[in-house]
């Protein structure tokens, strides 16, 4: 009864044998096979029905194979009669393009992640660990300057900054330590961008020192000098006298030739020149730190009172015509015979009128070559040290 009233669907729905099977294996069917060649005919009229076998339970057996052959199972057919692994599938395409544009996002998001993490990294590498500074107190730089700190009394000494791995100065950071220890110095061994921002990029060798800033003495702590009679070696004093020079390089620099070519003191303007920075004291290659620079605010006034206690007084030019009333010499010209007081004029203006009216000459340094426009004069402080050097070797000369 129940075959009949499936043939009856089927014959109705116009299904042919093997849509029947199809329909069959989608239901879950086990009843339904598809159709073969060797199937026996169908019996009781009933051509249309689902095939039956010869036992009549409606199952279909394969024939026995022969001896030693292995049984060779067709690949399963699907509408069309291909083979599932050769069916064209166009949701592949779709399947594909979304995976693709997944693993795109994904490498995308990986890769700013990555970017995230290396610019974070990158900022807390130029951002320095913050090191909070006493009040009141600056920062020394350079191996010179701080060894030459460290081994006078002359300022107030806190900590001690050293640069880790510092290869090659090894030896030298030891003798730091060293110098350090015996004062009782703290010494903190830190990184080169932590030293970079102590002391504001400047080339600090791996040693910064925090310290109280160095002061100008006055004019009144100087020792009085002893000028003894006509034949006294004490007579052959020289003095630097300083107006207005701005730059801390050129200051340094100065302290530098007039430390190492003999000067025995060296004054400044108070109004319009540098003060004794750190800079200054790394350009003098350290001797700042050990050579007393002096300071009025009355310079025309220190200069008359010199010329009244026999001192003489000169001044420097880089252009002769450019001097009135003052007699011009060249600077190998030169008799060194009393106490002499060198004035140094600023940067770009040179010795102001009233000083170089107090002047009793002026010096001038020869050129080796006729000088093309804009650069017939040299930098103060290489200027200075060849005046320096020339009225020096004379003292040399007479000490023989």
């Amino acid at each position: 009864m129940e075959q009949a009233l499936r043939s009856g669907v089927w014959r109705a729905l116009g299904l042919s044998p093997a849509s029947r099977w199809w329909w069959g294996v989608r239901h879950g069917s086990t009843r339904e096979q598809r159709p073969s060649h060797f199937a026996p005919p169908a019996v009781r009229g009933d051509e249309e029905g689902p095939p039956r076998g010869g036992d009549g339970s409606g199952r279909l057996h394969a024939p026995a194979l022969p001896e030693g052959a292995q049984a060779v199972t067709p690949p399963r057919a699907s509408r069309g009669g291909l083979a599932p692994q050769s069916r064209p599938r166009p949701w592949h395409k779709a399947y594909e393009s979304r995976a693709r544009q997944a693993v795109t996002a994904n490498r995308e998001s990986w890769s700013w992640r990555e970017d995230d993490f290396s610019k974070a990294r990158k900022s807390l590498e130029r951002k320095p660990l913050s090191i909070e500074r006493t009040k009141g107190s600056e920062i020394l730089f350079g191996i010179a300057p701080c060894s030459l700190a460290l081994s006078q009394s002359r300022r107030d000494l806190f900590r001690l900054f050293l640069k880790e791995n510092s290869g090659s100065r090894r030896l030298v950071m030891s003798e730091f330590v060293l110098q350090a220890t015996a004062r009782g110095v703290p010494v903190h061994h830190v990184k080169r961008r932590e030293l970079d921002a102590l002391c504001r990029g400047q080339v600090h060798q791996g040693v910064c020192l925090e310290v109280t800033p160095l002061r100008f003495k006055s004019l009144e702590e100087a020792e009085k000098p002893d000028l003894g009679d006509e034949e006294s070696p004490n007579r052959q004093l020289i003095w630097l006298v300083l107006e207005q020079i701005q730059d801390p390089m050129n200051l340094g620099a100065l302290l530098r030739s007039a430390y190492f070519l003999g000067v025995d003191r060296v004054v400044t303007s108070q109004r319009n020149s540098c003060p004794l920075t750190p800079t200054v004291s790394k350009a003098s290659s350290g001797a700042m730190e050990v050579f007393d620079v002096y300071s009025t605010d009355d310079l025309r006034g220190f200069l008359k009172a010199k010329t009244a206690e026999g001192w003489e007084v000169v001044g420097t030019v880089s252009q002769p015509e450019d001097v009135e009333n003052v007699p011009v010499i060249s600077c190998l010209e030169f008799q060194w015979n009393k106490p002499v007081i060198i004035v140094i004029g600023s940067e770009g203006d040179g010795l102001s009128l009233e000083t170089q009216l107090l002047c009793h000459r002026m010096l001038a340094i020869p050129p080796g070559r006729a000088l093309h426009p804009g650069i017939e004069s040299l930098n103060v402080s290489v200027a200075t040290g060849i005046l320096l050097h020339s009225i020096c070797s004379q003292k040399l000369k007479h000490g023989d």
